[in-house]
């Protein structure tokens, strides 16, 4: 039986994508800093998707720690085995022009969303690698493929995760281990939520005009996308061109933002 560990797992496209698990009837590892959602979520899968309580697992954990995410993982393993499919979700974001952008709050982004993708990974790739199996799922972001006002940080973080994932997925397909990265749009979270109220008019103007996609919707396209051993798995036609050819689309994208948003300054 698949054992599945979800970093972020209590809510959003984490929480999402444990039900379309749960209800293929694979074991499942949930780890977010929060006991209380960690309990709800767990006992969603039980009463709403069928799952026995024996299989799910939960641990709470700042994957921001390498320490304690690694320990967290393990004792998932103790419980419910080997790890077959990894997904890292947990991430924040913390939208602001750059000036306004604390340094903690800049580490505080890059720290969670690379770093702690870094962590989760570390804690089950060798195994995976010596059993030739395995499959390791990176949550990144549209904002992975371009540039946006107000989210220094967070594109920085999910341009990294990017890389990170491209020169992993070279390595790891020499052991027969999968690697995917994918892109979703805005999507509806509870993290979504309290971004909305923070992001800058400016990005409001780029970003808002386009509907945010279902928690449910994006994680039945992950899924999809790991059951094809896709390594990018993107949302949409202008994520998909941005991702295949966006040294080409880019500039007339963001020669679109610029001219969007000198207007939202009466410019």
């Amino acid at each position: 039986m698949t054992h599945v560990i979800i970093t972020g797992g209590s809510s959003g496209i984490g929480l999402a994508l444990a039900f379309l698990y749960a209800g293929r009837g694979a074991r499942i590892s949930l780890i977010a800093r929060s006991r209380d959602l960690l309990e709800l979520a767990a006992q969603k899968l039980v009463s709403k998707y069928g799952a026995r309580a024996s299989e799910i697992h939960i641990e709470t954990a700042d994957v921001a720690t390498e320490e304690e995410i690694g320990s967290a993982i393990g004792r998932c393993v103790e419980v419910l085995g080997p790890c077959d499919i990894l997904v890292t979700s947990a991430g924040i974001v913390e939208p602001a022009p750059f000036e306004d952008t604390s340094s903690t709050a800049f580490r505080r982004q890059m720290e969670t969303n690379f770093s702690g993708t870094v962590h989760a990974v570390r804690a089950v790739y060798p195994d995976m690698a010596r059993r030739r199996s395995g499959h390791i799922v990176m949550i990144s972001s549209g904002a992975a493929l371009i540039g946006i006002y107000g989210y220094t940080a967070y594109c920085a973080s999910k341009f990294a995760l990017h890389g990170f994932a491209q020169a992993l997925r070279s390595e790891a397909r020499c052991h027969d281990v999968g690697v995917s990265v994918s892109f979703p749009p805005d999507t509806e979270t509870p993290q979504f939520e309290r971004e909305i109220a923070q992001r800058p008019r400016e990005a409001s103007v780029v970003m808002g005009a386009v509907r945010p996609w279902t928690a449910e919707a994006v994680a039945r396209k992950i899924v999809d996308g790991v059951e094809r051993r896709r390594f990018e798995i993107y949302f949409g036609l202008t994520l998909f061109l941005l991702g295949r050819f966006g040294p080409a689309v880019r500039p007339l994208i963001n020669w679109w933002f610029d001219k969007a948003i000198a207007r939202s300054r009466g410019r």
